[in-house]
């Protein structure tokens, strides 16, 4: 007997209060899906089925998924409908709709009616390092022996007792290598919990594009000027004290 094919065919709506609206910039880019909007609810339809399971859509605040069955809308795995279809919407797609906008917040927070951590995460995308931390104490060695044509295609800046270098190729030493998004410099293996964020919060922290912003695995941010960093050498090595520290 074949299997009956309509089981991969839900249609799946989706409601958030609209104070949450900025939250929806971590699914902008899925242009499949649409939204209408009531007096205090955006509604959102168009979801494949994977992406009503993603991790992007679980960590939404206040986010109520519902599969529509008949002019019904059910929560999932629910026998009993939640209330009707809406009806008479205006529906847009997601990212000619959403306002590229960010909302006041602290170095390490963001929302509206509730705060919510800037956490990074283990990602499985892989990507080259653009930059490398080491403690100065275990490299200072080895910097000096190095030949000069590895150096000069290296800029660098002190942070406390750590040198922090960006180059490509990256020198091989010692440290915490560090992968580049959108001026971002995340640890290798980590990104953003929700995707998007990085362009956000340039918007909000670097407008001029002029820093370096360094993250660490716990969320800790460090913005690096880079009219600070210099050309790598023997000499500005031994003579850099500057230091700043993690905040």
């Amino acid at each position: 007997m074949a299997k009956d094919s309509s089981d991969g065919l839900k249609e799946f709506w989706a409601e958030i209060p609209r104070a949450n609206e900025d939250f929806l910039g971590s699914v902008r880019d899925w242009k499949n899906i649409q939204i209408a909007l009531e007096e205090d609810v955006i509604w959102l339809k168009g979801f494949t089925g994977e992406q009503a399971a993603s991790s992007e859509i679980q960590q939404l605040p206040d986010f109520l998924l519902y599969e529509l069955r008949e002019g019904l809308l059910f929560r999932k795995e629910a026998l009993v409908p939640s209330k009707k279809m809406r009806t008479a919407l205006l529906w847009t797609p997601i990212d000619k709709a959403l306002r590229l906008t960010f909302p006041s917040f602290n170095p390490n927070f963001f929302g509206i009616d509730e705060k919510i951590e800037v956490k990074l995460k283990p990602s499985e995308e892989e990507h080259p390092a653009t930059a490398l931390l080491c403690s100065i104490k275990e490299i200072r060695e080895a910097i000096i022996t190095l030949p000069k044509f590895k150096l000069e295609k290296t800029d660098w800046i002190i942070i406390n007792d750590y040198a922090l270098f960006i180059g490509d190729p990256l020198l091989s030493l010692p440290g915490k290598t560090f992968w580049s998004k959108d001026g971002h410099l995340l640890p290798s293996g980590y990104d953003f919990e929700f995707k998007n964020l990085n362009s956000l919060l340039q918007r909000k922290y670097n407008t001029g594009r002029d820093q370096w912003l360094l993250w660490n695995e716990n969320g800790s941010l460090l913005s690096l000027d880079k009219e600070d960093f210099r050309k790598l050498s023997v000499s500005s090595f031994r003579l850099t004290e500057k230091s700043q520290e993690w905040i």
